[in-house]
Order: C-alpha cells, then structure tokens, then sequence
C-alpha cells in the first residue's frame, strides 16, 4: 500500500462476517470521476445547424474533468465506462414553428449518440429532449460534448437555459 490504494478481493470483520464499519475522514471513491453542469443563460442557435451546448455552471466537479470556460466538455482522467445524460429544453419563437429538434452526446467531436424529437403536426414553443448512453473512455484523451440541432420553420431555434437549469449536461463513472 505504498501508494496509499488498498486492493483486496474480500474484507470480512473479525468474527468473519458481517458489517464492516467504515470511520469517518475516509473516503469511498465510486463513481469517479463526475460532473453535472447547467446553461445558465439561452443560447441562441442557428436553424438546421448542430451546435454544441455551452454548458457554464457547474453543479458539481468531483475531479477537475468538465471545462465549463472554453471547450464546454468532459475528459475524464479515469478510464472505464461512464453513464452520460444530456438534457436540453429548445425552444422556437412561436407555437407552430418547431419542425424537429435533436439532442447529442459527442465524442471525440463525433456524434456517439442522439436523439430526435419530431412534432409532427403536434406544435409547441419549448420542448425538452432527453439522450442518454454508457460511453466507454479510455482516462487519457477521450472527451463527451453536448449538442442540438433545432429545425424551425421561421425565426431562430433557442436553447433554454437558466438557473433552474433547464439544460443539463452530466456523467458519472460506473462502478468503482
């Protein structure tokens, strides 16, 4: 343990079994490395163009891995698999101009995975869509970003954002 990690295959207590007491100033390290990050203001975006989200606030950070000033993306410093969720709430000026809108997890600045919300006739102005994915990474250079792609029929497609964090960007490592 020179390093100061203890890998063991099976702790028990002392009479063999049971519950193992955990002392407080010790840190149990799962789900690291994680971030959850919010657009805090609307983000205008140009129709018919996929446009990555500028998520700017972070919630939580627990490594140092999302840039919330400049490349809005995660790099995780810890290989494995990561749960990744994205959500965001789009908007057009009027009810009937929202035609499709796309939601995207990148990475690598390819798309990984998205998904689509087509209204069909069924207008609205603001329509949240929601992606979700287990990415694996590799703890070195591998990155996820966030998109969308909104097509409207007039006017110019908005990403709502604010501080009750109406678009979200997360992940979180899977397992220990």
């Amino acid at each position: 343990m020179a390093d100061g990690t203890l890998k063991v295959g099976t702790i028990t207590n002392s009479a063999g079994s049971g519950n193992i007491a955990i002392g407080s100033g010790v840190t149990v390290n799962v789900n690291r490395p994680a971030f959850e990050a919010y657009l805090s203001a609307n983000q205008g975006i140009s129709d018919s163009v996929l446009t990555k989200v500028q998520h700017d606030t972070e919630v939580f950070d627990t490594d140092d891995c999302y840039d919330n000033t400049t490349n809005y993306r995660f790099t995780p410093t810890e290989p494995g698999k990561y749960y990744v969720y994205v959500v965001h709430s789009v908007s057009a000026a009027n009810a009937t101009e929202m035609v499709t809108t796309y939601n995207y997890i990148r990475k690598n600045g390819s798309t990984y995975k998205f998904n689509i919300l087509g209204m069909n006739g069924n207008y609205g102005t603001v329509f949240d869509v929601v992606v979700t994915a287990t990415v694996d990474m590799n703890g070195t250079t591998d990155y996820l970003e966030a998109a969308t792609y909104a097509d409207v029929s007039a006017n110019t497609p908005t990403v709502q954002g604010s501080a009750n964090k109406r678009s979200y960007f997360g992940a979180y490592k899977l397992g220990a």
